[in-house]
């Protein structure tokens, strides 16, 4: 007998648009019952101006958690001089001291920037509007490995140029999604961004193909090796607090075991290193809500436990040295971050497990990535997730991008704020 899949095909995609149309409403109405901001309108957030003489983030500018490394000046006649473009939005005034047009060119990232915050400053002060005082530099004006040599950097002000509105200037610049941005002087802000190919290198949301998993029995396997069906040590609460269970492989959402990329290593405490790219999610507490002493019914002191902390998701390019991640040995506890570090790696690989966790070389992750909530994508992957515990763990699938994240990543893209996404995109 012949079974049509169409039908449950179509379901998964008319449920999956009617979630991430809800998706829209999450932020006022996450849920009924009790607990901070439930039931209540999420208020416009609070944008605080930068200080004076400081920078956002808080990190050297040419250091990982910024704009990075400088690549080589870029002048007229070199190669990646082609990598610049020019921006002519007529809503952002260049001063082009120079006559050249230089203040003008710019990579398409720093570009896109800039054209974010020219619609800020509008926003907020009406009549004004964004002024670049130096874009690219071919003149030798800065230090020797300034980012204004690669068109990754420009100085700002505003059109009226009231020295009272740059600190807000700066922090509607952070917003913006400059990778540092710095209140530099009483008369500019300074504004980078990543090398577009930096960029490149680092998005997508997977593990490498030499990651560890542990599988039901206690032996281990490489992630490469790893199929749908296979049963891996996983949390089993939807937030990744609960207990350690296995939980079954459902399918893969990104395979690609051919691809070389940029991933980012944490290593911990215990010695546990989980090696993942820039917008995979994984999962974090505060290391200071550990040492607050923990009493009982009866003032006995108390161990903490998964089920009591606050665990939240963050991209794996904001994970810090300090914060603390769950790992699993013989028992599931935490471990102080103690260092992240870049390096290259091959094999792409982003396993669906039915409980949306998977504990990879000893540290627990999210199964998911690009979005910044680990609940949300739970949530719009349920029907994925639901068709293959119906059906069975997907043993045909071909390698790429599986058609559904895929689809949804468009449509999210479409019904969601950008601020949702990884600021670094996705492929």
């Amino acid at each position: 007998m012949r079974i049509s899949f169409l039908p449950l095909t179509a379901s998964l995609c008319a449920a999956s648009v009617v979630l991430l149309l809800l998706l829209q409403l999450a932020p006022a109405s996450e849920g009924c019952g009790p607990g901070r901001g439930y039931g209540k309108r999420r208020l416009p957030k609070k944008l605080i101006p930068l200080a004076y003489k400081h920078f956002s983030p808080n990190v050297a500018e040419k250091t990982l958690g910024a704009s990075g490394r400088p690549e080589g000046k870029i002048t007229r006649t070199s190669e990646r001089f082609k990598e610049l473009t020019p921006n002519y939005n007529t809503d952002i005034i260049f001063k082009d001291e120079e006559d050249t047009g230089a203040d003008r060119l710019m990579t398409q990232r720093c570009k896109d920037k800039l054209n974010s915050l020219a619609i800020s400053v509008m926003n907020m002060w009406p009549g004004v509007k964004l002024r670049v005082t130096e874009g690219w530099d071919e003149d030798g004006h800065h230090s020797e490995d300034s980012l204004h040599y690669e068109g990754r950097a420009v100085d700002i002000t505003t059109s009226d140029r009231d020295r009272n509105k740059y600190a807000m200037l700066a922090r509607l610049a952070v917003e913006a999604g400059f990778d540092w941005v710095y209140y530099e002087s009483k008369a500019h802000i300074h504004c980078s961004v990543k090398s577009e190919h930096s960029v490149a290198a680092k998005t997508g949301g997977c593990f490498s193909g030499d990651a560890q998993v542990t599988l039901e029995g206690g032996a281990t396997k490489l992630m490469r090796d790893l199929r749908p069906g296979d049963r891996v040590l996983a949390s089993s609460s939807a937030d990744g607090g609960g207990p350690l269970v296995y939980s079954p492989v459902l399918s893969f959402l990104d395979r690609r075991p051919d691809a070389a990329k940029t991933f980012y290593v944490i290593g911990t405490r215990a010695g546990l290193n989980i090696t993942l790219t820039a917008a995979h999610l994984i999962f974090v507490t505060d290391c200071a809500w550990l040492r607050e002493p923990r009493r009982g019914p009866q003032g006995e002191a108390r161990k903490d436990s998964p089920q009591e902390a606050e665990l939240r998701t963050v991209f794996a390019s904001e994970v810090r040295p300090g914060q603390c991640v769950l790992t699993a040995q013989d028992e599931a506890a935490f471990s102080a971050v103690t260092f992240v570090e870049e390096r290259r790696g091959s094999g792409l690989y982003a396993p669906l497990t039915r409980s949306g966790s998977i504990v990879v070389n000893g540290v627990l992750a999210s199964c998911y990535a690009a979005l910044d909530s680990h609940r949300l994508a739970h949530w719009v992957l349920a029907p994925l997730r639901f068709f293959y515990s119906l059906m069975g763990p997907s043993e045909a699938q071909s390698d790429g991008l599986h058609w559904y994240p895929q689809l949804l990543q468009k449509l999210g893209r479409t019904l969601l704020d950008a601020g949702h996404f990884h600021p670094w995109g996705l492929e």
